[in-house]
């Protein structure tokens, strides 16, 4: 409600008049201790406050401010402000949204969501990967995430998986789960427990979470756009199971009609998706790869860099 409340400019500008001055004040103790030649901005809500600060102090011209958004599709208004040097856009979409809201072409950047690093290195091969995680190294995997908390219907999911994912007719499994639990370790413990009939991973906090992609065809997640991002690099098709109302709606349409993947609430369904992709349907999961391949944008965090590193170059100049 509040995402929503606040959309309208007449809203949020009244709301930040009301409680900027209660942040201002420590905002400009910091940007006056440190004294940055660049900032940027990873949050909705912090650019006026500094915008109205630099400004303010006649520091518009010296200190380069640029702005990261890091939401794919929806993204609230509060993420534009006309004074920045320069706003990152992960998608054509948000890129509308900044021109919409009054900057100009030459302040918008279009490269892609920042992800770590570590998902630009060479893929090591399945089975590798397989091999580590304790995984079977030949039959198709599907990768079911909670996020770091390990929340959601991943229990309810996992069990149907199980069901799914195992051919009565000829007494085998025809696909396997590698399931993330995140910090949620009453839920590890628990699937560790239950007695599958298919090959079942169930770990917890993970780092590396581009080896855990690396070793699966699918993944069933919310609709983070992290995850997203990182999915589309290593060419996973994607069902997406819930989104947080507001900043994650739009990127339920966004994975839908960029061919990536699919968009349901319902274990049984999701299961009966992977069952099939995992089966009649492979072309289907093959085609949805090759589409998330060519929607990545594996090197945005780079260009990102480069051109911040390009920006602070030109302003030392004037």
């Amino acid at each position: 409600m509040m995402y929503y409340g606040t959309a309208p400019r007449v809203i949020h500008q009244s709301n930040f008049a009301a409680t900027s001055t209660f942040i201002a004040r420590e905002v400009a103790k910091g940007l006056m201790k440190y004294r940055p030649d660049i900032i940027i901005s990873v949050h909705p809500l912090m650019q006026h406050v500094p915008l109205r600060i630099l400004r303010a102090k006649g520091l518009l011209q010296k200190i380069v401010f640029t702005t990261v958004v890091t939401d794919l599709s929806t993204c609230h208004p509060t993420w534009f402000h006309k004074l920045v040097t320069r706003c990152y856009c992960p998608s054509n979409e948000v890129a509308k949204r900044a021109m919409k809201a009054g900057l100009q072409p030459s302040q918008i950047k279009v490269y892609g969501l920042p992800v770590r690093p570590s998902f630009v290195r060479p893929v090591r091969p399945k089975p590798e990967l397989r091999r580590e995680l304790g995984m079977d190294e030949h039959l198709p995997a599907v990768l079911l995430m909670g996020g770091g908390e390990g929340m959601g219907p991943i229990e309810a999911t996992a069990r149907v998986l199980g069901d799914a994912l195992y051919d009565e007719n000829l007494g085998e499994p025809i696909g396997q789960v590698l399931i993330i639990c995140g910090r949620n370790k009453k839920l590890a413990e628990k699937l560790r427990s239950i007695g599958w009939k298919i090959p079942v991973q169930v770990k917890g906090f993970i780092t590396k979470m581009e080896e855990c992609m690396g070793a699966c065809d699918c993944i069933i997640t919310k609709a983070g756009p992290g995850t997203i991002a990182e999915a589309m690099i290593r060419g996973l098709p994607i069902i997406l199971n819930d989104y947080i109302a507001g900043q994650e709606a739009g990127n339920v349409p966004f994975v839908l009609e960029s061919g990536i993947g699919k968009f349901s609430k319902s274990p049984k369904e999701i299961a009966k998706i992977v069952a099939e992709w995992f089966g009649p349907k492979a072309d289907e999961l093959q085609m949805m790869s090759q589409n998330a391949l060519k929607h990545a944008r594996p090197d945005a965090v780079f260009k990102i860099v480069h051109d911040l590193h390009e920006l602070v170059k030109q302003r030392s100049l004037v």
